[in-house]
């Protein structure tokens, strides 16, 4: 047979294997219809995610909890400034008392006359007077009355007593004013507390809209590798390539299904955690309105004003950690003077009103009524007054240092912020023509490939070079947005306080396929890698 018609054959089989195998592709990638109903997703946008994360946010709660417990410890604190009143009733039953019987006798006995006293009756007379009057039989002094105290069978008291704080050497208002330092620490710990939680909720929006994005590039990895693999398996069923090519693709392709397995675990746990954030249901759809394509838009409404002040330049901003701190240097200075208040003397004022009643009720007929003033002062304690003073110092000592430690790491912090801002930016420029220049690349290895120009090492090198551009280019999308957040969020955040790593989720992508040694894509590919390592 002449070549000519040799090649038209192979040409009209080619042809024919590659219309099967479309048609059959076809068949079964055919959508299958679904009666089940389907939640429509909900869009959220990051100021939405906002406004729900704090509605329902717990840390929040217990922030404003500890403010609450502030304004009770200053309450506490101020009461000791007015008087203090305390009343109670009693009633006291008598079982035996040692009054019982002491005037009583075995006969009953006449009334005898009273002592009579006369100066000027003669001498023998006022004897007799006396003699007579001693030999009377013993009578109850109080004059019979049984409405005396002693000994009786009930007895009813109503009791109040008032007391007031006079001068106490300035320790009550010393305590009012470590209270309010307290009450001013909590306050500000509510509101980095929110900013702490406003940066969460971003990293987890952010890294959310980043596994749903390398999902995508995943899952178009695996298409192109599903193309190859049918490309080879028609020159092999024509007899233009070996098996083992076939082979070779086969295992690229499975391998990119357990790349497609694992990016989609990981953006549904992103979900997850970010559902939990917002106090969103775990089965509710959600569909995210991230801007990963052009990171230097807006962010969050909120943040606007902050945001563009921040990076217009560099100025060093009040941060609400170093108000805490100076806060809790306020508390440390009124504990000392607390300490220092028990070497001086305490005056209080007090009086003490008690009725009594007896058999029968209600007559609380017999009152008790005193007034008084006391001076305490402790004069021998073991130290223990020394030892709260000293204690007290070394802690206001500490807290001063802790204060300008605090305001050095606050400069610190913010310089590093803008430093990571700036190289997240840098990272994302750089990463502009990347994902182009990988997507050239793979088309002309690809035509190389069909015409056998090249082999399929070089088609798989180039596949994963854009797959790891692509990556990385969501990668400086999602960590720029984040380096800005940090810095619209910056003044009120804890120092220190991180928005996430930036290298974590590129795994996904980045970490499915290794090229073999030697290929002319490690290179591209480290190059591509090395751009999304920035850390915020």
């Amino acid at each position: 047979m002449p070549e000519t018609s040799f090649s038209s054959v192979r040409a009209g089989a080619l042809l024919l294997a590659v219309l099967v195998a479309s048609s059959d592709r076809a068949v079964a990638q055919a959508p299958v219809p679904s009666t089940a109903p389907v939640a429509p997703a909900r869009r959220i946008t990051l100021d939405d995610a906002l406004v729900m994360a704090e509605g329902g946010s717990e840390q929040v709660a217990v922030a404003e909890a500890g403010v609450q417990r502030a304004d009770g410890q200053i309450s506490l604190a101020r009461s000791a400034l007015f008087p203090q009143a305390n009343g109670a009733i009693g009633y006291q039953r008598t079982l035996q008392t040692q009054f019982s019987g002491i005037f009583d006798t075995d006969t009953p006995v006449e009334p005898c006359a009273g002592l009579t006293v006369n100066p000027g009756a003669p001498i023998d007379q006022r004897v007799a007077e006396l003699e007579r009057y001693l030999q009377c039989p013993p009578q109850n002094p109080f004059g019979g009355s049984s409405d005396l105290p002693f000994g009786q069978l009930n007895t009813w008291t109503a009791t109040l007593q008032i007391a007031q704080n006079v001068w106490d050497a300035g320790q009550t208002r010393a305590r009012e004013r470590q209270a309010r330092a307290g009450r001013d620490a909590a306050s500000l710990g509510v509101t980095t507390t929110r900013a702490q939680l406003d940066l969460d909720v971003a990293v987890a929006y952010y890294d959310a809209a980043l596994a749903d994005r390398l999902t995508t590039i995943t899952e178009s990895t695996l298409a192109q590798a599903e193309e190859t693999l049918r490309q080879i398996d028609v020159q092999f069923q024509v007899g233009q390539i070996a098996e083992f090519e076939v082979l070779r693709a086969r295992v690229s392709r499975d391998n990119q299904r357990s790349a497609v397995i694992r990016a989609r675990i990981q953006r549904d746990l992103a979900y997850l955690r970010l559902k939990q954030l917002i106090n969103v249901p775990a089965d509710q759809p959600i569909e995210l309105d991230a801007n990963l394509t052009e990171p230097r838009g807006a962010l969050a409404s909120r943040w606007a004003a902050t945001l563009a002040q921040a990076e217009a330049g560099f100025a060093l901003v009040e941060r609400t950690a170093v108000k805490q701190t100076e806060a809790g240097v306020r508390a440390s200075e009124a504990a000392v003077a607390v300490t220092k208040a028990d070497f001086l003397p305490h005056v209080t004022a007090s009086s003490t009103f008690i009725a009594y009643a007896y058999d029968p009720l209600p007559a609380y007929n017999r009152r008790d009524w005193t007034v008084g003033a006391s001076v305490s002062m402790p004069l021998l304690d073991g130290g223990r007054r020394k030892a709260n003073r000293a204690i007290a110092e070394a802690t206001l000592e500490e807290s001063r240092q802790q204060l300008q430690l605090v305001k050095e790491l606050a400069e610190l912090d913010q310089r590093s912020a803008r430093a990571t801002w700036e190289a997240a930016r840098a990272a994302w420029d750089a990463s502009a023509g990347t994902v182009e220049e990988a997507q050239r690349a793979y088309q002309i290895a690809d035509v190389r490939y069909r015409e056998g120009l090249s082999t399929q090492l070089e088609l798989n090198d180039a596949r994963l070079a854009l797959e790891r551009a692509e990556a990385a280019r969501a990668q400086a999308a999602r960590d720029l947005q984040l380096t800005r957040a940090r810095l619209a969020l910056l003044p009120d955040l804890p120092i220190g306080a991180a928005s996430g790593g930036g290298a974590t989720a590129t795994a996904v992508a980045a970490g499915n396929a290794q090229p073999p040694q030697g290929s002319a894509s490690q290179a591209t590919a480290a190059t591509a890698t090395q751009t999304t390592g920035t850390r915020q």
